[in-house]
C-alpha cells in the first residue's frame, strides 16, 4: 500500500519544483527586480528583497509589482516603502541627521582608532626609552640565567640546554 501511495506522490514531488511565470510583461519583471535589489528584507535584513524567501519579502515584491504595474514610478514605489517602513527598507539610506552617524561612524572610528594606535606606540616608544639600561654585568648574569649555569662560569657540555 505504502508502495502505491508513493508511486503515486512522486511524479507530483519532482514536478512540484518548477514555478510558472509571476507575470508575463518580461520589462515589468525586470524592473520588479532591480528595485526589489535596492530594498532590505525587513526580516532577513542581510539580504534584498529580491534574494529573500521569507514572506514579508514576498509580499514586498507584491507590492512592487503592482505599484510599477499600475504606472507609478520607481522614486514613487520607493518614497511609498520609505512612508511605511522608515529609511531602514532602503539599502542605501539617505544622508540626513537620523542617518548622520550610520554614514559618519566608520570613518570616526578609523580615525579614532588610528589616533589611539599612534598615541600607544608614541607612549611605548618613550616607556622603552626612559627604561633603565643594563651594565655589560648584569647582562653577563642574566645570560647565564637564560643558559642554566650559574653566573661566572660556562655552561658545560653534559648540562642540558633549552
Amino acid at each position: 500500500m505504502f508502495t502505491l501511495i508513493l508511486a503515486v506522490a512522486a511524479p507530483q514531488a519532482f514536478a512540484a519544483d518548477e514555478a510558472a511565470p509571476l507575470v508575463t510583461d518580461p520589462q515589468l519583471e525586470e524592473r520588479v527586480m532591480d528595485l526589489s535589489h535596492k530594498l532590505r528584507c525587513l526580516v532577513c535584513q542581510n539580504q534584498s528583497i529580491a534574494e529573500s524567501n521569507a514572506p514579508l519579502a514576498l509580499d514586498l515584491r507584491n507590492q512592487v509589482r503592482e505599484q510599477l504595474a499600475a504606472g507609478k514610478s520607481e522614486e514613487a514605489v520607493v518614497d511609498y516603502l520609505v512612508a511605511r517602513y522608515g529609511d531602514f527598507v532602503l539599502y542605501l539610506p539617505p544622508f540626513k541627521g537620523t542617518t548622520l552617524l550610520l554614514w559618519l561612524g566608520p570613518a570616526l572610528l578609523l580615525v579614532a582608532g588610528a589616533g589611539w594606535l599612534g598615541w600607544r606606540l608614541r607612549r611605548r616608544a618613550e616607556e622603552v626609552r626612559s627604561a633603565p639600561h643594563l651594565t655589560r654585568d648584569e647582562r653577563a648574569r642574566a645570560r647565564a640565567l637564560l643558559d642554566g649555569t650559574s653566573p661566572g662560569t660556562s655552561p658545560s657540555s653534559e648540562e642540558p640546554r633549552s
